[in-house]
């Protein structure tokens, strides 16, 4: 006489990537909310990594960015394969998933109107890892600033020298140096921003080569990470002990900044060097010599 039915439950396709979790304070935050705040955690003040197109939409002015050599990318000169897959096929797939050649976006922009050259690396394709296409990404980027008389801004976020590209990888740690070097010869500034990670070749070579050296707060900023080193050097190490904090303290870096901050810092100091490029281009050329030769 009676029917039992059981109630139809309703299935609601909520999305994936609705919220994220805070890796520092445990909070969940809606992920649009979080966007919203330049991905910065509105409780603990935590900054989420970010792409290197969102630095660069971050820090340059609208319009303004113009890409360089984005046909560079990585070869596999090796042949290297582990267990999973060749280093071509994991190219193919982090170029498919990242929507870049490789770890470093580079070209010239400007920040606040003051015009530069830069390279922003993306921790998102392999790590952040430096090969033989982002080195000469970041050399070319380099050697632009010298062609234009720009200053030059780089954003680091590494894992390091890329494993599978060997010492063609380790190579660029010297071949970025010397372009370095030579911009320091041109009387070119050159700003080197940390965010988290920065560790590594990277590390090792051009990220602390700045002569203005910043960092994101909480920032991983190490040759070897701290697993490494208790592991090697049977210690305990302090809590923060290789963080953007930690480096300031002990003289590594220059300031820590506020990702709301930096564009406004960035432009600043550019408008500081701008100036006094233009002042020294502009000087004569004074030859000093013993009087009365």
């Amino acid at each position: 006489m009676f029917q039992h039915t059981k109630a139809q439950k309703q299935q609601r396709n909520i999305p994936g990537d609705l919220a994220i979790k805070c890796p520092e304070c445990k909070g969940i935050l809606y992920t649009k909310d979080c966007q919203r705040n330049l991905k910065v955690c509105p409780t603990c003040n935590h900054h989420f990594r970010m792409t290197a197109r969102e630095r660069v939409e971050l820090l340059t002015d609208p319009g303004s960015f113009v890409e360089i050599d984005r046909d560079i990318i990585s070869a596999d000169p090796l042949h290297f394969v582990s267990r999973e897959q060749s280093y071509a096929q994991k190219l193919a797939q982090e170029r498919q998933k990242v929507g870049s050649g490789d770890a470093v976006i580079s070209g010239h922009a400007r920040i606040e109107g003051s015009p530069l050259a830069l390279a922003v690396m993306d921790f998102h394709f392999i790590g952040g890892s430096m090969g033989a296409a982002t080195g000469e990404k970041i050399t070319r980027a380099i050697e632009l600033g010298i062609e234009r008389r720009l200053p030059v801004l780089i954003v680091s976020a590494s894992g390091g020298a890329r494993m599978q590209e060997g010492l063609f990888s380790l190579m660029q740690m010297a071949k970025t140096a010397a372009a370095l070097a030579r911009l320091g010869q041109e009387g070119l500034p050159y700003i080197s921003l940390l965010t988290d990670p920065t560790t590594g070749g990277v590390t090792a070579s051009y990220a602390m080569l700045g002569d203005i050296t910043l960092a994101e707060p909480g920032s991983l900023i190490c040759f070897a990470g701290p697993r490494v080193i208790e592991q090697f050097m049977h210690v305990k190490l302090p809590k923060g002990a290789v963080t953007a904090e930690y480096a300031l303290q002990h003289g590594h870096i220059d300031a820590v900044i506020h990702r709301r901050e930096l564009r406004s810092t960035l432009g600043r100091l550019l408008r500081l060097f701008q100036s006094t490029i233009e002042r020294r281009d502009s000087k004569p050329l004074q030859i000093v010599g013993n009087k009365g030769r």
